[in-house]
């Protein structure tokens, strides 16, 4: 899906419309293992306490192996969870109809997400890749509003959003509630690492074009590399060690914002604010 909706009008029987355009919909098993997992240690409490804990796999491509592992990996965590995958192309969803079961669905349709109610959850990796950046806001804002709202001690639903490598060795997402971006996670194999920058060619579409000097993302990758040559004595114990160590030094100019037991997966969250792209 990108953008440019007015390219390639489509509907659904009924006549309402569908938002986007089609993607190559490549895809592979396994591919997004870094992102459900996150989701599942940090949003796996608001599915729990949901009503009715629904999780969108926007935009999942030819195949439908991101749902069918999203519905697994949300349940490990979120027992009642549901799984609805959405995409624009009918024939992809009806490609994916046999694998539909209890806690399992497909539907056509695109960013304005047809299903009744307010999702928990929903899920957008890879597919705001062909977009142009300043088309982005609009989108976030478009699929945030259908967030389950905030309130009763519930910080409301999650939109995360990102890219990630064919095989899903290297991947970055931001974090969106209701109220807009609240993180973004740089996730890594860290066995396939030779620096924190290479992740920058992951970088999802608001912050792609800002690797540059000047701009906070910039700044902070610089930053990472620095840390990871200064942890290098720490490669003799493996890269997690060394990770582990640069990233606590990060913490002492950035707002990391998540803890060792997360670090130690390959990851490191920062508050949005402090990446933000200059205005």
């Amino acid at each position: 899906m990108t953008a440019r909706a007015a390219s390639l009008p489509r509907s659904r029987p009924g006549g309402s419309p569908v938002v986007g355009t089609v993607t190559r919909g490549t895809t592979n098993p396994n591919r997004l293992r870094r992102m459900d997992r996150w989701i599942a240690a940090v949003h796996g409490a608001e599915l729990r306490r949901a009503a009715d804990p629904v999780a969108i796999d926007l935009g999942y491509g030819a195949a439908p192996w991101t749902a069918v592992e999203l519905l697994g990996r949300l349940r490990a965590a979120a027992p009642r969870t549901r799984v609805v995958g959405v995409e624009i192309e009918p024939e992809r969803v009806a490609a994916a109809r046999p694998y539909e079961r209890d806690g399992l669905a497909f539907r056509h349709g695109g960013f304005e997400i047809p299903v009744p109610g307010r999702p928990v959850l929903v899920r957008a990796a890879n597919v705001l890749r062909q977009y142009e950046e300043a088309e982005v806001a609009a989108v976030w804002e478009r699929l945030c509003a259908r967030l389950a709202p905030a309130g009763g001690g519930s910080r409301g639903g999650l939109l995360v959003e990102g890219t990630c490598d064919e095989i899903g060795r290297r991947h970055v997402w931001v974090a969106l509630g209701p109220e807009g971006p609240r993180t973004v996670t740089f996730a890594t194999r860290l066995g396939s690492l030779d620096r924190p920058s290479d992740l920058a060619e992951r970088l999802p579409k608001a912050l792609i074009h800002r690797n540059v000097p000047g701009e906070p993302v910039h700044a902070f990758l610089r930053d990472f590399d620095r840390a990871w040559a200064a942890a290098a004595p720490y490669a003799s114990y493996g890269a997690r060690q060394r990770w582990l160590r640069a990233v606590r030094d990060l913490t002492a100019d950035w707002p990391v914002t998540d803890s060792p037991s997360r670090w130690r997966q390959g990851e490191v969250t920062v508050a949005w604010e402090a990446l933000a792209p200059v205005r």
